[in-house]
């Protein structure tokens, strides 16, 4: 009798066996030594340098040279009136934009929500955002003709791997109403440069305001279904309670409002150490499908007041904000949160749900001034 494949067996839990407290696991570091978040400091430029920017991938990085970049194929099918193969190369060919984005892990805040779920270990660092220059979607679309059963658009990715007992490739749905109300983009440039292995060379999807996980990388395949995508990628990305049971899909962003810790940090602890006098402490706010930001407040010791708010650089991108600050000597917890134009507004403390997806609590910092 031959031995059971251990890697197959690999997250498939009861979810009494996966409940965490402060200590992380091994297996929580080496995702983490893998993955790297955006540098706090970054969060007073507008836009995220591509080194710097956050990074996430469940899989290897497939590597493809770059003088086959521009055959690299796209295959289109399913219930289309004429299924394409396109390479890169022609894919270039059509009408092109960039624009400015702002992407966040839907894990994001993860570490902050007790008890954990067991993986990529973030805490607010899984933000960032660049100049995204691609072709339209829906431009490529039109171009096979969508039928009129189409439910889903489903996007795969060339990176292969196992989860939860599953080999897959990386997929991920989108029903076709949103598709259409979407500015999406098939991707080869971020911040007006060929993109790099780890983001997604050499094309990816971009669809702004959604949290990452929809942003496959490595495009090779879209296919348009009549049903709901229930890929495993689809199933994984899902708010649920303790039980495990499904409540709703993860999709568009949070509001939310990071700064940009001021001072200087202590190594260990990464407190704050700043000295007395006049201080700008600054940062960024942002929420899903380009719904703008409408007010920023920023909080020291539990005394809140209203941020400054600068322009953004497009619908999609985050905005910019400021407010001057006078500590005097002493700890000190400063916070900030944001409330976008349809009255959504950061709670002290999100909703608890199994796998520690959207938790944009308020940001909150220890800051010791001499």
């Amino acid at each position: 009798m031959s031995e059971e494949n251990p890697i197959l067996k690999i997250e498939n839990r009861e979810p009494t066996d996966w409940k965490q407290g402060d200590a992380f696991q091994k297996n929580e570091v080496q995702l983490a030594n893998r993955n790297c978040g955006t540098l706090a400091e970054t969060l007073s430029l507008d836009i995220t340098p591509v080194g710097a920017h956050y990074l996430l991938n469940h899989f290897d990085v497939p590597l493809i040279a770059d003088q086959h970049a521009d055959a690299w194929e796209l295959e289109i099918s399913g219930l289309v009136n004429k299924p394409v193969t396109l390479s890169l190369s022609e894919i270039k060919q059509l009408p092109s934009k960039t624009l400015p984005v702002t992407f966040e892990c839907a894990g994001n805040g993860r570490a902050g929500m007790l008890p954990r779920w067991p993986s990529q270990p973030w805490f607010v660092e899984a933000v960032g955002t660049a100049y995204w220059t691609g072709t339209s979607l829906q431009a490529v679309l039109d171009l096979c003709g969508v039928e009129d059963t189409v439910q889903d658009v489903v996007f795969y990715g060339a990176d292969e791997g196992v989860a939860s007992g599953e080999r897959h490739y990386y997929g991920r749905g989108m029903p076709l109403a949103d598709v259409w109300k979407s500015d999406a983009l098939l991707v080869w440039a971020m911040n007006h440069q060929p993109l790099l292995p780890q983001h997604g060379f050499p094309l990816r999807l971009v669809v702004p305001g959604w949290y990452g996980m929809g942003n496959v990388k490595w495009l090779n395949r879209i296919e348009l279904i009549d049903h709901t995508f229930d890929g495993h990628q689809q199933q994984a990305y899902m708010i649920r309670d303790e039980q495990g049971n499904p409540i709703e899909p993860v999709s568009t962003m949070q509001v939310r409002a990071l700064m940009a810790p001021p001072g200087i940090p202590e190594w260990l602890s990464a407190r704050r150490l700043i000295d007395s006098g006049a201080h700008t402490v600054v940062g960024k706010a942002w929420s899903g499908s380009g719904v703008p930001i409408a007010r920023v407040e920023f909080c020291d010791n539990h005394q809140w007041r209203d941020a400054e708010l600068g322009e953004r650089l497009g619908k999609y991108a985050w905005t910019p904000w400021s407010i001057d600050w006078q500590p005097s000597p002493g700890k000190h917890i400063i916070e900030c949160r944001a409330t976008d134009a349809e009255g959504n507004v950061q709670p002290e403390q999100a909703p608890w749900n199994a796998r520690g997806f959207c938790n944009n609590a308020t940001h909150a910092v220890e800051v010791w001034c001499t």
